[in-house]
């Protein structure tokens, strides 16, 4: 579930708190080839997967654009904000790839709200940690900080 905030203020000074994990994804070969084929990006160490079985990694690993788009679907999971006019994702700050996600592994978002600020115009502006751990790994994928802009009602 979701943390709950019935408004973009109620986010004020909520600074540290931890958001509950997003579902878990698999990441499958041909969500892989669906990215490839969106962005052009067609590496073979992403489409080929003979050819990746001698790579680096010993199989295809997903994009680390891919993985980065996936906080989008996993932030929805993790936090609610309600009563706004409009939300625009503002941008983001301090993105790393830590680690590869092979072919096959189950990936889910975790978060931490980490500054809030109301901005011009009255808006409520909140980053947003995330970071996208690989099933069974110690080392995440990715780790984000996300910027959301909510605008009053």
């Amino acid at each position: 579930m979701p943390v709950l905030f019935e408004t973009p203020r109620d986010l004020l000074g909520k600074e540290g708190t931890r958001l509950d994990a997003s579902d878990w994804l698999a990441i499958d070969q041909a969500r892989i080839n669906a990215f490839a084929d969106v962005t052009g990006d067609h590496q073979w160490i992403h489409v080929d997967p003979v050819r990746a079985k001698d790579g680096p990694f010993g199989a295809t690993v997903a994009h680390g654009y891919l993985t980065l788009s996936l906080v989008n679907l996993f932030l929805p999971q993790m936090i609610e904000v309600r009563r706004f006019s409009a939300g625009v994702n503002v941008g983001m700050d301090k993105t790393r790839f830590l680690a590869p996600v092979l072919v096959g592994s189950r990936i889910r978002g975790t978060g931490e709200i980490v500054k809030v600020e109301e901005v011009k115009g009255g808006a409520i502006q909140s980053t947003v940690r995330v970071t996208i751990e690989i099933e069974g790994s110690e080392k995440p994928a990715c780790i984000i900080d996300t910027i959301s802009r909510y605008y009053p009602e």
